[in-house]
Formats: structure tokens, C-alpha cells, sequence
């Protein structure tokens, strides 16, 4: 006669057994949300160089009134001149 504990035993292991995979399910659904979480950060992260690179690129490009490579006339404005100017100065400043 078998005793209590080694059915026990045995109804444990059929239970463990018959749902493994909902117990793979839940540790899956959890992997997938911590790297969906991990992915979302990193994306923000990126996502936030990105608008400070573009807003610095914009910036310049408002100042210095850059064109596009290749895109006819190149135009010059008087911030751009001034600004040459004011490096040329300072390069050429004897030093002391």
C-alpha cells in the first residue's frame, strides 16, 4: 500500500507537469514586457538625441542660413560674414 505522501508527491509532479505551459506563457509574457520596457527606453533615450542633434542642426542652419548640398545659389548672410570675420580677428591676433 502506498502511503499518503508518496501519492501526494505524485499529484504534485501531474499538476507541475500538465501546467508547464502556462507557466512557460506567464514567464514569456513577463521576458517580453521587461525587454519591450528595456526597448521603450532606449528609444526615448534616442529618440531625445535626436531632437536636441536636430533642434542644434536647425539652429545653425537659421543662423548661417545654410543651404542643401548641391541646391543652386549659395547666399550668404551678414551673421555669416561677421562671424568669419570674428574668427579671422582672433586668429590673427598676435599673443603676448
Amino acid at each position: 500500500m502506498q502511503s499518503k505522501s508518496s501519492i501526494s508527491n505524485v499529484l504534485i509532479i501531474m499538476l507541475i507537469i500538465f501546467t508547464l505551459p502556462i507557466w512557460i506563457g506567464i514567464a514569456g509574457g513577463i521576458f517580453g514586457l521587461i525587454a519591450g520596457l528595456v526597448g521603450a527606453a532606449f528609444g526615448i533615450v534616442a529618440g531625445v538625441f535626436g531632437a536636441l542633434f536636430g533642434i542644434i542642426g536647425g539652429l545653425f542652419g537659421w543662423l548661417f542660413d545654410w543651404q542643401r548640398p548641391f541646391s543652386g545659389l549659395v547666399h550668404w548672410n551678414t551673421f555669416t560674414i561677421v562671424a568669419i570675420a570674428i574668427v579671422i580677428v582672433l586668429v590673427s591676433r598676435s599673443r603676448k
